[in-house]
């Protein structure tokens, strides 16, 4: 039992001090610290960036690209470790400028519209801090993992047309995404295959047709969605790989530009983490950078 005890708090303590090394090393952005009516989301909305990335600019670096980055966790918890923190280090490393947004979550008792005023606001403070960053306003784009993929493509396909920081008060700046890259995506909020996790978290219980239909991402892109970046796995456990499917085909017909990236084995949840599936196929090396540089931004 006191064996037990001590392996537990060995564990603990690991997990504890994984956050403060992040946090020493990362600006820790409140978006919502001077927003009257956000008082109770101060602590549970923010966004982090890597210190040394102001400190870049300063020393030359302009018109660099920016990426949100969204993990997954249906909506209702966050999977930060390994589609967040590994994620950033991976696009820092391409001298690609990235943001990790721990965006609210039904876990914290929070649904629509929480999480796009979230990265609503985050792509406005990007916007708002460019030159502070050294990056382009108009190189400002989202990654999403899982519920986090269904997060980037709404925000892509809702634009400025839906602007849900707007009323409460805060103008000026785009908060439409560039160029969103929904990874092993929730897509459709339908009973047949959307996530049932994922609905319940976003939406609460019993939506009406009318809302499952509005946030149904195959049925919400219009012809003016940005460029999109897909990848998922015809294996995928946890979100049926027809969402995918459904979203490439919707894509396809509008013919907006995007590429939708396949394997028969892979799984769900991987993340950017070192894994054998990483190592394999190398999709964020060979395929996502690639796509992304060549986007005419």
């Amino acid at each position: 039992m006191r064996k037990s005890l001590k392996s537990l708090i060995i564990v603990a303590s690991i997990v504890f001090c994984a956050v403060p090394s992040f946090c020493e090393k990362y600006e820790r952005i409140k978006l919502w610290k001077n927003v009257s009516e956000m008082k109770r989301s101060v602590n549970d909305t923010v966004l982090y960036v890597d210190e040394n990335c102001a400190k870049e600019a300063k020393e030359g670096q302009e018109d660099r690209i920016a990426v949100v980055i969204c993990p997954g966790g249906s909506y209702h918890h966050l999977g930060m470790p390994h589609e967040g923190y590994a994620t950033a280090r991976w696009f820092k490393s391409k001298n690609i400028v990235p943001f990790v947004l721990r965006y609210r979550v039904s876990g914290k008792g929070y649904h629509y519209p929480a999480m796009l005023e979230d990265i609503q606001a985050a792509i406005s403070y990007i916007r708002s801090n460019a030159e502070k960053y050294g990056i382009s306003k108009d190189k400002i784009g989202a990654i999403g993992f899982s519920a986090g993929g269904h997060l980037v493509a709404m925000a892509g396909a809702f634009g400025d047309r839906v602007n849900e920081i707007e009323k409460l008060g805060i103008t000026g700046e785009s908060v439409a995404p560039n160029f969103v890259m929904p990874i092993y995506p929730v897509v459709t909020m339908q009973y047949d295959i959307g996530h049932a996790w994922s609905r319940k978290s976003l939406l609460g219980n019993k939506p009406s047709q009318e809302t499952l239909d509005k946030f149904s991402m195959e049925m919400a892109v219009t012809k003016d969605m940005v460029p999109t970046f897909i990848l998922a796995c015809e294996d995928d456990p946890t979100v049926i790989y027809e969402n995918s499917v459904r979203l490439d085909a919707a894509l396809t017909e509008l013919g907006v530009e995007h590429l939708f990236l396949h394997y028969e084995k892979g799984g769900h949840g991987f993340g950017m983490k070192k894994s054998k599936f990483l190592t394999e196929t190398k999709w964020n090396d060979e395929i996502l950078y690639p796509w992304i540089m060549s986007l005419d931004l």
